[in-house]
């Protein structure tokens, strides 16, 4: 969970209910064209256009009790709509998250939504400078609790409560578990690192040992790893901002022995840089094992010295990587 933590739930489905009539309008300063688009998982439901004003007249379509889109092309809000609700929405589409606001049968439920939003662009922006992952996963809790609190209200339409209720507590259930990693992993900050001793793409083996002197930031990835694929684009642009730097960059895959052509293929292929090595043992490699890591991107920040700064340092594409990095190599 991190600075885009607009959550999933946000749009899981409601379940199969039967469709049933609602209204909606709305009213949009500084709109960025005259459509306005509902959508649902399946496709778009709705599409309003407005006057001269930005008015988008009351219309009626059929909809289940479900989390959908709003779009004006630009910005997208979050929306809860059931059968029975004259739902209106109001908005500046300069500041979507900061202005939209409902009014109407379904209010309450769509404030909220709203309000989360707010809340959650809020922590990005205190999280785009905390790099101790403990305290980021407490953040993340605080936002789901305030959520779970909020959800106490009897006036909320049961379907909502019953479905956002569900999946904040299995959100607050993972946070607990990566508060825990986290809890595991400040035991090696300032301990000398596990070592290693992996095959290099580009011929022959590379020791951590032979980085000492620098720092040494560890991506612990393999081939078969979206996650770990989506991070590429961000530790390519991190090697060429920090070319020069006092700093190394190390990727170690974990693929199995059965993949290590596909390895090669997606090293060349990808033009990965950094120093690329190969684990021995996949997930049972001793460095590996030696860090507990059983999840995977994983990264590493070791110092010159060969200690461990960061078990579970921020992702590349974490603002708060580039604020660690640049007090460390200032």
């Amino acid at each position: 969970m991190k600075k885009n933590m607009l959550l999933l739930f946000l749009l899981a489905s409601a379940a199969l209910f039967a469709q049933g009539e609602m209204k909606f309008s709305a009213k949009i300063e500084n709109r960025k064209n005259d459509s306005l688009v509902i959508r649902s998982q399946a496709g778009v439901v709705k599409v309003l256009k407005s006057d001269a004003k930005g008015n988008f007249k009351a219309e009626s379509f059929a909809v289940k009790p479900d989390f959908y889109q709003v779009t004006d092309g630009t910005g997208v809000a979050i929306l809860y709509l059931r059968e029975g609700i004259d739902l209106k929405m109001t908005m500046n589409a300069n500041d979507m998250i900061g202005t939209v606001a409902f009014t109407g049968a379904g209010e309450k439920e769509n404030d909220l939504l709203a309000a989360f939003n707010r809340n959650n662009k809020e922590l990005g922006d205190k999280m785009a400078v905390v790099t101790d992952p403990t305290e980021r996963n407490k953040l993340i809790d605080g936002l789901l609790a305030g959520m779970q609190k909020k959800l106490e209200d009897p006036a909320l339409d049961p379907g909502f409560k019953s479905i956002i209720g569900q999946q904040v507590a299995q959100q607050r259930q993972q946070v607990a578990q990566m508060i825990g990693q986290a809890g595991k992993a400040d035991k090696f900050k300032g301990q000398p690192s596990p070592l290693f001793n992996y095959e290099n793409f580009k011929g022959g083996t590379t020791k951590l040992e032979s980085l000492k002197g620098k720092y040494v930031y560890v991506d612990i990835w393999a081939t078969w790893c979206g996650p770990c694929r989506q991070q590429i684009p961000y530790l390519q642009q991190l090697e060429k901002d920090y070319h020069g730097k006092n700093i190394e960059f190390v990727s170690i895959s974990i693929d199995e022995k059965k993949n290590y052509d596909k390895w090669r293929k997606m090293v060349e292929e990808k033009q990965l840089g950094g120093i690329q090595l190969i684990a021995d043992n996949a997930w049972k490699s001793a460095f590996v094992q030696a860090f507990g890591i059983n999840s995977i991107p994983r990264f590493l920040l070791i110092d010159p010295k060969g200690n461990v700064l960061n078990a579970d340092a921020p992702r590349p594409s974490e603002p708060g990587l580039r604020v660690e990095l640049d007090k460390l190599l200032k």
